[in-house]
């Protein structure tokens, strides 16, 4: 079920809702202007729980206290948002993710936030509306599509309380963008967390179209025939074992139709489910394959967003969709497959499919005169490895456009570390029948699989995120619900706009 998010004008502690969420700093429990306020509505109360201990500024410390008719709110829901001087977006998307879903637990329908309790030194109330309304989406997220019995505790309507001084526009405006954004992550997670019984490349590819049909892009899905027309013999090799079709989506959202060098793709691997193929994965190691699309669907996620905020800028979503299976008709290792390009590459190893399939996207992308390109993709196991499920590994060839990729990132509270692409990493996937092989043996697995993509960039700028450990979480906190995370959305969106301006 969807929140409704509305803003109002005027004294939230008047406001007509279940709970209502009020920002306490750390050190502000007995100087803050609303608490004073909700003191004396409720004889003084609030000040022997302060007293007490109870109620504290320290980050993610949250107290609800029922009003019994002091103020127009049934209950009051207390954030401890820390230090002021440190609050930033993610800090707050995490806290009103949390405090929302407390607020849920306990039964209220209707939750208003005091928007002006939360603003700081670098947050204003315009970011407050923002990451509410986008923590309403994503923080409230559940997936329930085959739950015979759906949860009955929702939150039916959320009130952004903001004060006085701010336009209604202005607000609205915010209170729309993170509507926006909250959804376009929750696309990502909805096709990420789909059983791949049902999540095919065909569904994958319908998902896309039902994205352009309410944004108004245009869609093309690139059949098995016509790929082979154009050369993409890597993907078809990865598909040859599934009985399910490949499809090669391609969104367009058009910001500046009139500058086609104007324009950046943005490439997310679509494998709908990874058996390894021949080369078959343990039994374990399957478990999570289904979400092995997570860069597809964090493409097709953004795209509903770019299409929404409307960038000054032409952006080409691309995602490669096939099963990668051990059927009869399978790549075995040892095949040698074409890229678009006519790059001969030798399988070495079944289960390193996602190079594969991204090196036609980047062909493709490249064909259309495109010289910005960014990949998505769970590519590598190795990245975990490396970095852990902290942040995102970052690889590239143009180091003012990878700094650009992280800057945009990091605008959104998205971790990226990059990671070297030294010239003598290219010696470990030197093939001896090919042009290159797809493995470049245990060392360096994340810069390998990274760098077989990368070759295919040619002149264009391009970074590949591999978020093979941040695109799945198994445990809810924060902004992060249990399940596939919509790793990489926020990024995209902000890259673009950042682009655009």
């Amino acid at each position: 079920m969807t929140t409704d998010v509305r803003v109002s004008f005027g004294d939230s502690l008047r406001s007509a809702s279940d709970c209502l969420l009020i920002g306490v700093f750390d050190g502000e429990e007995d100087m803050n202007e609303l608490l004073q306020a909700c003191n004396r509505s409720l004889n003084n109360g609030l000040e022997v729980i302060i007293k007490a201990g109870e109620l504290s500024g320290n980050t993610s410390n949250f107290t609800l206290l029922h009003t019994f008719g002091g103020v127009t709110p049934d209950r009051l829901l207390f954030c401890g948002l820390g230090d002021k001087e440190l609050i930033s977006l993610s800090l707050l998307r995490d806290i009103f993710s949390s405090a929302l879903r407390r607020a849920r637990g306990a039964c209220s329908g209707s939750v208003s936030i005091a928007a002006n309790s939360f603003v700081g030194p670098q947050i204003t109330e315009n970011d407050v509306v923002e990451c509410a309304a986008e923590s309403s989406q994503t923080g409230l997220y559940r997936y329930e599509r085959f739950k015979s019995v759906p949860s009955t505790k929702n939150i039916k309507l959320l009130d952004l309380v903001v004060s006085g001084s701010a336009t209604e526009k202005t607000m609205n405006d915010a209170m729309s963008r993170g509507i926006s954004v909250g959804n376009s992550v929750n696309i990502a997670r909805d096709l990420a967390n789909a059983p791949p019984n049902f999540m095919t490349p065909t569904e994958l590819s319908n998902a896309a179209s039902g994205v352009a049909r309410e944004t108004g892009a245009h869609i093309e899905i690139i059949e098995r025939e016509e790929m082979a027309k154009l050369g993409m013999g890597a993907l078809i090799g990865v598909s040859q074992g599934s009985t399910e079709p490949p499809k090669f989506i391609v969104l367009r959202y058009e910001g500046d139709q009139n500058n086609p060098d104007n324009s950046i793709a943005l490439l997310g691997k679509g494998i709908t489910f990874d058996s390894g193929g021949l080369d078959l994965k343990s039994a374990s190691g399957m478990r999570t394959m289904k979400g092995d699309m997570a860069g597809g669907a964090a493409v097709i996620g953004a795209m509903k967003a770019i299409s929404d905020i409307r960038p000054t800028l032409n952006v080409v979503g691309i995602v490669p969709a096939t099963e990668n299976m051990p059927g009869g008709g399978a790549q075995r290792p040892g095949d040698v497959v074409s890229t678009m390009d006519g790059t001969t590459l030798e399988i070495d190893n079944t289960d390193a499919e996602g190079r594969l399939v991204l090196a036609d996207a980047v062909c493709y992308a490249r064909s259309l005169g495109i010289t910005k390109i960014v990949d998505v993709a769970t590519l590598t196991g190795a990245v975990r490895a490396a970095l852990g499920q902290q942040c995102i590994g970052a690889f590239g060839n143009d180091s003012s456009f990878t700094e650009k990729v992280i800057a945009a990132g990091s605008e959104v509270g998205e971790r990226i570390w990059e990671l070297p692409t030294y010239d003598e990493y290219a010696n470990q996937y030197d093939s001896d029948i090919a042009d290159i092989k797809n493995t470049g043996g245990a060392a360096a697995g994340a810069i390998i699989g990274a760098m077989i993509i990368g070759r295919f960039a040619g002149d264009a700028s391009w970074v590949h995120l591999d978020i093979a450990a941040t695109s799945l979480t198994n445990v809810t906190k924060g902004d992060r619900v249990k399940g596939a995370t919509g790793s990489g959305v926020r990024t995209l969106i902000s890259l673009c706009e950042l682009l655009s301006s």
